[in-house]
């Protein structure tokens, strides 16, 4: 980065302004500037009228939640662009993904920010009445500039055309037939809904390697060890990503009785989630341990820690018993029927009678390729499956996809099914409105593990409060769009990230 002296670390900065307010007046303006633009120029000459000392801080890239390809500049080139201004007395590169610790730490006079900021209804994210509680908590005043309001985002999406031109040419085509109110307010209003997530719990460990060579011994690639990490999997993952757009989510998973790891499930789920386990006799908790080349993020091999044989007769009454008992108690049941032998015949029939609305996917995975079909269930409000998924229910490849998709509404008296496509994005079909093919957002991709599960945990919220199919697929691909730069499950699909990127994507 070009040295400019302006440039601070934020922690030094504090104790910069912390001598400098004795006798000066002090302004802050926050956010991501990844495009300079007359706006910003004119909202930081507001700013700093009246007032002595400018600061700007920026959001760093890990927190920047704009969707696909944002930010467009590095954080070190977007504080070197802002520094150049000459009204801009400092810059600091933020330490957290808001304004409200920034805020706490410099302790500024006034916190500014831009006229379109003015109208609570207009933040996505709900922060800008915490930043205006944490301003006022140190004894400061928020102000807000006026003047013509630019996006970034919008001029990124315009100029720099960040996605191919199919992409491109989609996301304005939407843009025109819905508006982002239309899009989020089923996010918004998902909060009240009751969700029961039913299926195995899985630990998966991610061993991160380097290559060595080749043995001496045996034509096989030696690889040196360099770390290990380990994230609740499974149904636990989908309960998370859920957990954070409704009040209230119920769980019920599968463990094993023999090294259950219910400390670390427990340690691991959100508070609001309302947990029930059933042990699996003679049985681990499922363990998936990855090896994977650290500098490629390619996986090299697997090996998993299961007993994926079907339940007992007893074990089977013993659940049975269990979804009878909960299932009426809720609005919504996912199922995520990862065919490691938890739901029998008997178990698949009592939430196919009892759920007031089911969703369900079932998984094709190593251990369960080839007989986990979708099939299995003879009824569901809402299918999500992957391409693969479907070509083992139908046995082909080579019938046409939407041919396909019809019969296994069909099969499974689904009116509602989406099929995703990988970067070819998803197939969107209901029953009354037809067909809608939606690209996929996702321009890098890091890790697709589990990016099916967050899509079926979001697309659910959606579709049972019946939003039209296309814009069901149109979240579902924001949201994979986020998952696959998620290495493992670190993190979960938060609500106002979300948010974030659908209204940058619409700009």
């Amino acid at each position: 980065m070009t040295e400019n002296p302006k440039i601070k670390d934020i922690l030094e900065l504090a104790e910069i302004i912390s001598d400098l307010k004795k006798d000066k007046s002090v302004v802050l303006c926050h956010g991501v500037f990844d495009l300079v633009h007359v706006g910003h120029i004119r909202h930081f000459k507001q700013a700093k009228n009246n007032n002595d000392i400018l600061i700007v801080t920026i959001t760093p890239d890990i927190f920047v939640n704009k969707g696909p390809n944002r930010p467009a500049f590095h954080q070190e080139l977007r504080a070197e662009a802002v520094a150049s201004l000459d009204m801009v007395d400092f810059v600091a590169i933020n330490n957290w993904p808001t304004a409200i610790e920034t805020i706490k730490l410099l302790k500024p006079n006034f916190y500014a920010k831009g006229s379109e900021y003015q109208n609570n209804q207009n933040d996505v994210t709900g922060k800008i009445s915490e930043e205006e509680a944490a301003i006022k908590s140190i004894g400061g005043k928020m102000v807000f500039t006026e003047g013509i309001v630019f996006s970034s985002s919008k001029l990124i999406n315009e100029y720099f055309n960040p996605f191919p031109e199919n992409v491109m040419k989609y996301l304005h085509g939407f843009s025109s037939r819905y508006s982002t109110d239309d899009v989020t307010r089923y996010l918004h209003q998902a909060q009240k809904i009751q969700v029961l997530v039913i299926g195995e719990a899985i630990i998966d460990e991610y061993f991160f390697t380097t290559g060595i060579g080749m043995t001496t011994k045996d034509p096989i690639v030696a690889m040196r060890y360099l770390s290990d990490e380990k994230y609740i999997g499974g149904i636990v993952s989908v309960a998370n990503h859920v957990a954070n757009f409704c009040d209230h989510v119920g769980m019920l998973a599968m463990i094993g009785e023999e090294t259950p790891q219910l400390e670390f499930i427990q340690k691991h789920i959100a508070n609001n989630i309302d947990p029930s386990y059933f042990s699996k006799s003679k049985s681990p908790t499922i363990v998936k341990r990855r090896y994977i080349d650290e500098y490629t993020m390619n996986k090299l091999f697997e090996v998993q820690q299961i007993n994926d044989e079907e339940l007992d007769c007893d074990q089977s009454k013993q659940l049975c018993d269990i979804l009878e008992k909960i299932i009426p108690n809720y609005d919504l049941v996912i199922v995520v029927d990862f065919g490691h032998g938890m739901l029998s015949k008997e178990a698949i029939n009592i939430i196919c009678q009892h759920a007031k609305f089911l969703v369900v996917n079932t998984q094709a995975n190593a251990g369960s390729r080839g007989f986990n079909v979708i099939s299995k269930y003879h009824r569901a409000d809402f299918i999500c499956l992957n391409v693969n998924e479907l070509f083992l229910e139908e046995r082909s490849r080579e019938k046409n996809i939407h041919s396909m998709i019809k019969h296994v509404s069909q099969k499974v008296n689904c009116g509602k099914i989406i099929v995703t496509m990988g970067k070819l994005g998803c197939i969107c079909y209901d029953k009354q409105e037809g067909f809608f093919e939606i690209p996929a957002f996702a321009q890098k991709v890091i890790d697709r593990m589990g990016s099916g599960d967050a899509m079926i945990a979001i697309t659910s919220l959606c579709v049972i409060q019946k939003a039209p199919m296309e814009i069901v697929g149109f979240i579902g691909n924001a949201v994979a769009a986020q998952a696959v730069v998620i290495v493992g499950h670190r993190s979960f699909i938060e609500k106002a990230s979300l948010l974030k990127s659908i209204v940058t994507l619409m700009k």
